[in-house]
C-alpha cells in the first residue's frame, strides 16, 4: 500500500490518535468520506458531460480505402480518354 508496511501504518495512526484525539477522529473520518465521495461525484459528472458533447470520430481511411480510390481515380481518367 504505497510504499508503507504495517508497522508505519500503525505509528502514523498512532500520532494522529494522539494529536486530535479519540473523540475528534470520527468526526474527521466523515468529513474525509464527505470530501471523497463529492469528489467522486463532481468526477464522474463531469465525465457524464464530456461524453455527452463528444463530436462524433470523423472514420479513418484504411488502405482498402486508399485503394478504392486510386481504382475510381483510375477509371475515370480510362472513361475521360474513351470519351476523347
Amino acid at each position: 500500500m504505497f510504499g508503507i508496511g504495517t508497522t508505519e501504518l500503525i505509528i502514523i495512526m498512532f500520532i494522529i490518535l494522539l494529536i486530535f484525539g479519540a473523540k475528534k477522529l470520527p468526526e474527521l473520518a466523515q468529513g474525509l468520506g464527505k470530501g471523497i465521495r463529492e469528489f467522486k461525484k463532481a468526477s464522474n459528472d463531469i465525465q457524464e458531460e464530456l461524453s455527452m458533447n463528444k463530436p462524433d470520430e470523423p472514420t479513418r481511411k484504411t488502405e482498402t480505402d486508399k485503394t478504392d480510390l486510386k481504382k475510381d481515380a483510375l477509371e475515370s481518367e480510362e472513361s475521360e480518354k474513351k470519351q476523347s
